[in-house]
């Protein structure tokens, strides 16, 4: 069996991450959203609340399950026994960390593959980063998220 981890803070999870991991599991026989819950950036939600947003939004998908971690990616990648590293690919700026990330996993975890899923067009311009700051200045996202995402951030604007 294919395992494929799709790693990320999901900081919210957006219809974008969901795109992706949608995909994903229409080529891969088990993808594990991997939610990095100790990254070297400013989160609005803790881990255990973007884990439950993230099983929540995926739970269609009866191939997809939500783990948080703590490792390097290609380690946490062994312990699930994933052979491929997904990631989500918007523009060129994305392409260069992602190769450089592509590589530096490679040669820390030779038999790990990462394949490149494009941005359909829709969410080429999304990111959490944005999305939370339209959010938390009480702009729409009701089309960039599902709606118990949308209801968490508007209650993170409330406070």
């Amino acid at each position: 069996m294919t395992i494929a981890l799709y790693p990320g803070t999901f900081d919210p999870i957006h219809n974008g991450h969901i795109d992706i991991a949608t995909r994903a599991a229409g080529l891969f026989e088990h993808v594990i959203v991997g939610l990095y819950d100790r990254p070297a950036k400013r989160l609005l939600f803790s881990a255990d609340e973007r884990a439950q947003m993230a099983r929540l939004a995926l739970a269609h998908l009866p191939n997809v399950t939500v783990q948080l971690y703590s490792s390097l990616t290609v380690d946490f990648a062994g312990q699930i026994g994933a052979s491929v590293v997904v990631r989500g690919l918007r523009a060129i700026s994305d392409f260069e960390f992602e190769f450089q990330l592509a590589l530096t996993n490679k040669k820390l975890a030779p038999g790990v593959e990462t394949v490149g899923l494009m941005s359909s067009l829709e969410y080429l311009f999304l990111s959490s980063t944005i999305l939370k700051e339209v959010a938390l200045l009480n702009g729409p996202v009701s089309d960039l998220v599902p709606p118990h995402v949308e209801a968490a951030l508007q209650q993170k604007a409330a406070t």
